[in-house]
Parts: C-alpha cells; structure tokens; sequence
C-alpha cells in the first residue's frame, strides 16, 4: 500500500508539472507565431488546429521521454524546456522554408499546416530519442 500510495504521488507530481509545461508551451508557441492559433480554431480554420495540434504531440513526445528518462523534479523541467525551445526552432526552421507560412495557415491552407505540423513531429522524435539517455 505504501508502495502504490508512494508510486501515486509521483505519478500526480509528473502529471502535475507535465500539464504546467504543456500549458506553457502553448502559451509561449502561440505568442511565437504570427497568427493566433486559438482564434482562427474557433472560426473552424482547419490548418490553424492541424498545425497546433501536431505541434503540440511533437512537444508531448519529448516530454514523455523526459517523465520517463528523469529522476528529479528539476531535471524534467529543465528538459521540458529544452523541448520547447526545440518547438520553437522547428517552427522558425518551417518559417524559412515556407516565408508566407503564417498567413498560408490563416488562410486555411493544409498542405502549409501540414508540412508545419510534419516539421514539429519530426523534431518532437528526434527530441525525444536524444533524451532516451
């Protein structure tokens, strides 16, 4: 019982500070990008939900692996923030290949989100196997 008690408490300390880090990437992602994510998904625009959301399972990959991989409290948030600031790269890196990408995706356009979401899942493993340590 102590054993499950103990387990338990560790689980809720890792979900506890996984979801403040997923809220924190959404937050500093979509301040990072031109268009607002929120507000063209409300209006039912496809390619803003497909590329946050693609997004967001490329930060969730290494974040898992960092729950995983990781021993302290510190450590996990530490490499929860090396996964977003690889978030951030990924997205500048998709900007570069595709200049108008920001206002391709408020426009509707799929093929732009979906090269931008290809991009974050890409690095999202990738992250995700370097931190498999």
């Amino acid at each position: 019982m102590v054993t499950t008690l103990g387990q338990f408490i560790d689980f809720l300390i890792d979900f506890i500070i996984a979801t403040f880090l997923v809220g924190l990437y959404l937050l500093i992602y979509t301040f990072a990008t031109s268009h607002n994510e929120f507000t063209l998904i409300r209006r039912n625009v496809v390619s803003a939900a497909l590329s946050l959301g693609l997004s967001l399972i490329g930060f969730a990959l290494p974040l898992s692996s960092a729950i995983v991989n990781t021993s302290t409290v510190v450590d996990l948030v530490v490499w929860g923030l090396i996964a977003i600031v690889v978030q951030i790269l990924a997205y500048g890196f998709a900007r570069l290949v595709i200049p108008d990408l920001t206002r391709r995706i408020a426009d509707g356009e799929v093929a732009a989100a979906t090269f931008l979401g290809a991009v974050s899942l890409t690095a999202g493993i990738a992250n995700s196997a370097c931190m498999a340590i």
